[in-house]
């Protein structure tokens, strides 16, 4: 579809070349009746070079491109309104680069979610709290002896033993997602960005759903947590905030902890219980929630499940939140930089009428960020 929309924008901006040679006499256009002034040939130049660089921005994938095709679209209207009898079937034209562009603007402009998200990371990055001071510096076995045993061996099978302390860390995601048993899955692709010590989650996603763009932007930051989600980047389906989804993302920060930044589980602020040889219960702590999840381990200690009672579902358009049980099992564990991490999961909820996953997810990318100390 990119290629098309390319396509497009060059062929209008070749036809915007016949309005120049016409005013300019460069040739003679015997499809053009109307004469053009040389003040509306400037018009039709522009438009031309502009839809012309839009084209080779959005060829770039460049995040800009929706600026100079609004103002092409602009020109080029001026244009065809003062040929209409020659030129008006390129209003068709203009009419879905406008929609296209205005589009641009709300997911790529600064208005947009994903622009929200950019600048909510910037200004973290810009002024991080500091990292949980239980293990400044790099990761010894003596941090981890408090710890119950399987979280131990988790802990060195991920490999953090011997790796510094970290300050952030941003992973990326693939997978699909949808609402309930019965409803359609809409694939993804996903960044988020974490921060332990005061801690802080920024987590974006790129949905589809019938074919529409969806823009899902979750923030926790100063004990407090939002979410909103648009349609094609401009009709708000959802925004919540307030105690529920707070207590609901304290539980999303754990199970990040757990498996995409398994240093952050030295945290002070998360207390430990001891369960058997391949389970143990984590009590965790942030503002005024404390949550509870037990942690399960296979023989060689992965963590292959994430369990707790405490998260909570959140009702079709975000009007109510219900506790409900929660898992995360995950699978599949490979290397991302110096750690071993599960690069698959699920999310699923333990409903009243049977257990079903909502979310599948992939692993692409994880890089951390370490701490002063650690550098």
């Amino acid at each position: 579809m990119r290629w098309v929309f390319v396509a497009l924008l060059l062929l209008h901006g070749a036809i915007h070349g016949m309005g120049a040679a016409k005013a300019f006499q460069w040739g003679e256009l015997s499809a053009l009746r109307q004469p053009i002034s040389r003040g509306m040939g400037v018009v039709w130049t522009g438009a031309g070079i502009l839809f012309m660089v839009a084209a080779g921005l959005v060829a770039a994938r460049s995040r800009v491109w929706w600026a100079p095709a609004a103002v092409a679209v602009v020109l080029s209207q001026w244009g065809i309104i003062a040929s209409w009898s020659d030129a008006r079937f390129g209003t068709l034209a203009n009419l879905v680069i406008a929609a296209a562009a205005v589009y641009g603007f709300a997911s790529l402009g600064p208005l947009g979610l994903r622009a929200g998200y950019e600048r909510a990371v910037r200004a973290r990055m810009a002024a991080p709290a500091p990292a949980p001071d239980v293990a400044t510096g790099v990761v010894t076995d003596a941090h981890l002896a408090h710890l119950p045993e399987p979280v131990q061996r988790y802990l060195r099978v991920t490999g953090v033993v011997g790796q510094p302390m970290i300050a952030h860390v941003r992973a990326r995601w693939r997978g699909r997602i949808r609402g309930g048993p019965d409803d359609p899955w809409m694939t993804f692709t996903a960044e988020q960005h974490n921060f332990p010590g005061e801690p802080a989650r920024f987590f974006f996603m790129d949905a589809r759903r019938s074919g529409l763009p969806v823009d899902v932007f979750h923030a926790f930051e100063g004990n407090a947590a939002t979410m909103r989600v648009r349609l094609a980047s401009l009709v708000p389906m959802v925004s919540a905030s307030g105690a529920e989804i707070t207590r609901a993302e304290t539980v999303t920060l754990l199970n990040d902890w757990c498996l995409i930044a398994p240093t952050a589980l030295l945290d002070p602020a998360i207390r430990w219980e001891p369960i058997d040889a391949r389970s143990a219960r984590a009590r965790y702590t942030v503002g005024a929630n404390t949550i509870t999840a037990v942690l399960w381990f296979n023989d060689a200690g992965e963590l292959v499940n994430f369990t707790t009672d405490d998260r909570l579902a959140q009702a079709e358009g975000g009007a109510a939140w219900t506790r409900q049980p929660w898992s995360t099992p995950v699978g599949e564990y490979r290397h991302y930089g110096a750690w071993r991490l599960a690069s698959r999961g699920e999310g699923r909820w333990h409903a009243p009428g049977g257990v079903f996953a909502y979310i599948e997810m992939e692993l692409l990318d994880v890089q951390v960020g370490q701490t002063q100390d650690g550098r």
